[in-house]
Formats: C-alpha cells, sequence, structure tokens
C-alpha cells in the first residue's frame, strides 16, 4: 500500500540560523527576520527563505520588536548591555540605546511611542523603558510597579488597545500573567492572575484585547481576556505547545514537541467545533527555538523555523488553513491479464471528507504510456474506496487516483503498480561457444518467436577489454521467418546479446551468446643458410655456432605478450627444452635470440603462442602458432 502527503505549494529549505531566539515579519519589505542568538547575529531572508543579508556583531542577541510602521526593527542585545535599532529600509544601525551595565535585556514591546523591555537574571530580573518620544530617548529601570519577576518578563503590546502592556512572570509555576496600564508613563498593575507560570509563548489577538498563551500544561493553549484575565477559549493540541502566533484574521497557530511524530504544527479556526488543521514539519525531539513561527503580514502564509537534526529548516506553508489530506492506494502486487482485479484505498484528513467525493483514476501500462483516464470513483463510507478493472496489457501497470483538494483541503495523488503476466518469448541466439580465426566475418542471428504487437529486436555486442564498451550493432524488425542478422569481424572475443523489449502480451526477454577469437601469429626464423627435408618436414638449416633468431608476429594488445616453446628430437620423440613469455612491441613484434647448438646433428623446433590469461590479457582465446623446425649442421 502506498500513501502521499498533500500535493500543495508548500516549500522548506536549509537556513543558515543556528539558535533563533526570536522571528519577526516585516510585511512593508516583505523580509523575515531571526535573531541568532548562537552567532550573535540577525539573519535576514525573503519569503522564500533565501538570506538576503546578515546583521553582525549583537552579543546574544535575544528579542526583536518591529515598530508599527515597519520602519525600525528593535533587538535587545543580550550580551552588551543594550538596544540596538535599525533601519528596515537600508539595514543600518539607526540608534542604540544603552540600559546599563550587567542589565542584560532580553525582551522587548512597543507601545505607546516607548519600548519597554525586559532585563536581568532570575530574581534580579525587572521591567524598563526606552521613551522614543523624547528629544533625548531615556532609559528608565524598576518599573515592575512592585512586582518580584523570577526572570525577565516576556512583553507584549498591540496598537489597538493603547495603554496597555502584558507581561508573563515565564520562568516559575507561580509566576502570573501581568497586565500594566501604562496610559500614564508609568506602569501600574491593571490586573494579575497565576495561570500557573512556565509560559512558553504567547500572541495578543489582532484587537490587542486577548491572549494566546502557549503552557503551562501540555494538552492545550489558552486563551485569557486582558481586562479580567478570565479564560475564553481553549485550542487543545497533542502535546506540549511550544510557539503560537495569530494572523490578522484571528487564525491562531501553534507549534507542539510532537513526541510522538505525528503532527508538529497547528491551525485553529475560529470555530472551536472544527478540528484544527495538523502537519508534520520536523521528526527532532527538539525540533523548536524560541519564538519560531509567525504569518506573513497578510496572513495568506505561515513561517516555520525548525531544528531537523542539526540543519535548520525554513518552511514556508502555503495554503496553512487547509486541512492535509492524506490519500493511499493499495493494487494487488501481482495479477493476470484480462482478469478483474480491485484497487482498494482511503483518503482521509482531519476535517473528514464526506461519502461522494470524486476520486479521479488513471491507468498507465504498456499500451498507454501517458496514461488512459478510468473515469471518476466516489469515497465511500469512511474514507474508504475501491474499484474494479480488467488490464488489457500485462507488465507494470500503474493505478493513480488523485483528489482535487477543494477550499479546505489539500489536493492529493498517489500511484501503486500491479505486475501483471504476460507470456514468456521465445528467443534465441546462435554461435554461442564457437571459436573463430582471427578477424573472420561472423553472421550472428537472433530467432524470434510469436509474439502480440513488438517484432523488434536488438543485438548488442559486448568485445572483450575494457577499452571496448559494450555497443548496439544492430536494431530491427525481424523478417517473416522471425529472424534478425549482423555480421561481426571477430577480432575478440566477444558476448553478444539479443534484446526483446516485450509487448502487452509478452514479456521481455534477453539471451546472450559469447563467440571466441583467436589472435593471428606467423613465426619467422632468419640467419639459416639453406633449407631442406628431412623426412616429409621442412627445416632451416643453421651453422651450429649460429644463432637462431625467431620473430614473432602477433595481434597486438597493450601489455601482451607472447609465449616462446623450444623443443629438441631424441630417440623419435619431441622433448621440452624452454618455455618463456616475451612483451611484443607496439608494432606487435618480437624478436628472441635462441642461441646456438655449438655442436652439429642437433634438430628443433620452436612456436610462438597466445595464452589466455597468461600472455597478460584475456582479449582473445589461446592460439599457437605453427612449429618452425630447424638443424644444425657443421
Amino acid at each position: 500500500m502506498l500513501s502521499t502527503t498533500p500535493s500543495s505549494a508548500d516549500t522548506s529549505r536549509p537556513i543558515a540560523v543556528s539558535g533563533a531566539d526570536d522571528t519577526v515579519v516585516d510585511g512593508l519589505h516583505q523580509q523575515v527576520y531571526f535573531s541568532d542568538r548562537d552567532q550573535s547575529r540577525i539573519v535576514v531572508a525573503d519569503y522564500t527563505g533565501k538570506v538576503t543579508a546578515t546583521l553582525t556583531g549583537l552579543p546574544q542577541v535575544r528579542d526583536l520588536e518591529l515598530s508599527p510602521d515597519s520602519k525600525t526593527l528593535y533587538a535587545a542585545v543580550q550580551g552588551a548591555d543594550k538596544i540596538v535599532a535599525f533601519d528596515t529600509a537600508t539595514l543600518a544601525p539607526s540608534a542604540e540605546y544603552p540600559t546599563g551595565d550587567r542589565t542584560i535585556p532580553s525582551r522587548l514591546a512597543y507601545a505607546d511611542g516607548k519600548l519597554w523591555f525586559g532585563y536581568g537574571d532570575q530574581w534580579e530580573s525587572g521591567l524598563g523603558v526606552v521613551d522614543l518620544t523624547a528629544a533625548d530617548p531615556t532609559v528608565t529601570l524598576d518599573l515592575a510597579a512592585g512586582h518580584n519577576f523570577a526572570t525577565p518578563p516576556e512583553l507584549y503590546a498591540d496598537p489597538d488597545n493603547p495603554g496597555t502592556l502584558l507581561a508573563l512572570d515565564s520562568g516559575i509555576s507561580s509566576g502570573p500573567i501581568i497586565v500594566y496600564d501604562i496610559s500614564t508613563g508609568t506602569p501600574a498593575i491593571r490586573v494579575s492572575a497565576n495561570k500557573g507560570g512556565f509560559y512558553e509563548d504567547a500572541a495578543l489577538t489582532p484587537d490587542g484585547r486577548n491572549v494566546v498563551v502557549a503552557g503551562p500544561g501540555n494538552r492545550a493553549l489558552t486563551e485569557y481576556r486582558l481586562s479580567d484575565l478570565e479564560q475564553v477559549r481553549t485550542y487543545p493540541v497533542a502535546s506540549a505547545p511550544a510557539t503560537v502566533s495569530i494572523a490578522e484574521d484571528g487564525t491562531v497557530a501553534a507549534t507542539v514537541l510532537d513526541t510522538d511524530n505525528l503532527g508538529d504544527t497547528y491551525v485553529f479556526s475560529d470555530d472551536p467545533t472544527r478540528p484544527p488543521s495538523i502537519r508534520n514539519l520536523s521528526s527532532s525531539w527538539m525540533p523548536w527555538f524560541g519564538h519560531s513561527m509567525n504569518w506573513s503580514h497578510d496572513g495568506s502564509k505561515l513561517f516555520v523555523l525548525t531544528d531537523s537534526g542539526g540543519s535548520t529548516q525554513f518552511h514556508v506553508l502555503d495554503a496553512p488553513r487547509t486541512y492535509v489530506t492524506t490519500l493511499t492506494v493499495d493494487a494487488p502486487a501481482t495479477a493476470t491479464r484480462a482478469k478483474p482485479l480491485t484497487v482498494k484505498g482511503t483518503l482521509s484528513a482531519g476535517l473528514a471528507l464526506p461519502a461522494g467525493t470524486p476520486l479521479t483514476v488513471t491507468r498507465t501500462d504498456v499500451e498507454s504510456p501517458h496514461g488512459k483516464p478510468l473515469g471518476t470513483k466516489s469515497l465511500g463510507a469512511g474514507g474508504k474506496f475501491s474499484f474494479t478493472d480488467t488490464p488489457p496489457a500485462g507488465g507494470a501497470v500503474t493505478y493513480r487516483v488523485t483528489y482535487a483538494g477543494d477550499a479546505s483541503h489539500t489536493a492529493a495523488a498517489v500511484s501503486d503498480t500491479v505486475a501483471v503476466s504476460r507470456a514468456a518469448a521465445s528467443l534465441t541466439l546462435n554461435n554461442n561457444g564457437k571459436l573463430y580465426a582471427y578477424g573472420a566475418d561472423v553472421a550472428f542471428t537472433a530467432r524470434l518467436g510469436t509474439t502480440y504487437t513488438n517484432r523488434s529486436v536488438e543485438i548488442w555486442a559486448d568485445p572483450a577489454g575494457a577499452d571496448k564498451p559494450k555497443k548496439l550493432v544492430k536494431t530491427g524488425k525481424v523478417n517473416s521467418a522471425g529472424n534478425l542478422s549482423v555480421t561481426l569481424d571477430m577480432s575478440r572475443d566477444t558476448t553478444l546479446s539479443a534484446v526483446f523489449k516485450g509487448d502487452a502480451r509478452y514479456a521481455p526477454k534477453t539471451v546472450t551468446a559469447t563467440a571466441y577469437a583467436k589472435v593471428k601469429v606467423a613465426t619467422t626464423l632468419s640467419r639459416h643458410y639453406k633449407t631442406g627435408k628431412i623426412g616429409n618436414t621442412t627445416y632451416q638449416y643453421f651453422h651450429k655456432n649460429t644463432d637462431v633468431v625467431c620473430t614473432t608476429a602477433m595481434s597486438y594488445y597493450q601489455g601482451r605478450k607472447q609465449r616462446i616453446q623450444l623443443q629438441v628430437y631424441s630417440g623419435g620423440k619431441w622433448y621440452d627444452t624452454y618455455a618463456d613469455y616475451f612483451a611484443l612491441g607496439a608494432n606487435g613484434k618480437s624478436v628472441v635470440n635462441l642461441g646456438h647448438a655449438g655442436q652439429s646433428g642437433i634438430r628443433a623446433r620452436v612456436r610462438s603462442s597466445y595464452i589466455d590469461g597468461g600472455s597478460g590479457d584475456k582479449v582473445n582465446s589461446t592460439t599457437h602458432g605453427a612449429w618452425k623446425y630447424f638443424y644444425f649442421s657443421n
């Protein structure tokens, strides 16, 4: 059974960010900013995740905040005890605001023309502000209005709810959610409530009057009213929530730790009775950084940063509100041609699809290589479907099932392949095992028996030796007798293959035949003074003190050696006296001085041979040259 994920336009690409503490989207300039605390820099990317700039020299940079007009980016530079401002059009630094020695600012929120910041470490934490409305912006600390923060407060504000600053005391179980009234410029606690502490992340609703908090607990996000911090709604998830972001239309997105690898990114509609859309973007145990997820400014895309086994990935969900459909198809592994078979499968999604949902089916086989539509099949009860088909052709038959998607569901497509039986074709190739003289022209014939539509055969030749690759030497239709022939010059041992590629009713088949080729070898003797016969054999006569020079001419191959074998006649028999290999020159010749007998009456003979393997290669078959006879006289 095969299954598929949606055929959507969602993308994922690696990005050079190693530890993002915060992510901010700049809709004005179509940019995304990542505070890379591990590498003390801000990484700037476009909406595809392509890095366009890197802002360096920012030790332990933490929270980022964008001004309401998107013209200034503020960064809390914890390791330098300051807040740095950047012009978003040029990405050049535009201002710095030192917050004091060892204040280590880490959290930011822009509200009412002022930049509020959380600073300090553990119980030495506090709330401060940079008054950007002053001609000479000033920094003021210790504005917590009597609350003793366990860690630097996480801060949130929205221009649509002026005079309000939200602070989360997230570092301890008893840490409250605090709503400050900042309308006078000096924070005063408007309402405070302990909601369990250990808040992982939070996001304000578009009107700035509610907050959705990730954590504590591990099965839901919770929405509270800022006016009284009463619970408004919960957003159920399968495991501990990690990050949250809210689009301009109020759509809530969240990520979870997903310890069971079932789905890590949730998108909730405004209907509490409707299930969330869930995607699985990372299989890592700890995939999330800090605030690593944001909506695009217009709410059409969702950007998610994950850590997948040490490689940071930037994901862009182009239709985040749609439900991911999973389509499976299960066709039998094997089937008989012209016999009915059944294909079944399922179509599932977080929001179940109704019975009757149309699915399109296409069959691809050797007779329909571009696919033959089989019409529309309907989804049955429980998200299941099945259909019967009778494949007219054998071989690999693929059934592709497609769901087109709708306004709420992603499209999906999946295929499964059946091995449909075909008859065995008869194919032969002659001359297997035969040995031929060097250079002989030999006709090789492939014979094809009965087939359905394909009457073509390929003949391939693979000469021995790495320098001669296998090549196609003949292709075409067989004649009326079923034959296709090719003539080859046999200069090497050669393996031939006849290939029938099959058709709708007969299976492909390949047969091989290996034919062998001798070398060309000739041996001549020089320095004799005459020729004559002893019995019926012609001898070359040498004086007893004259060296016999033996010259061998042989078909050349790189590194080839010829073997000299010398025998002497005695008592009516020939006896081996010497044998050795000698290298051939590039001209294919080898000259060997056999020496002289030093006495008369000696009868001898010599021959040159190519020995398959022994002569330095295995390109030809063993070939012995003719014996050359010689006699030593006074």
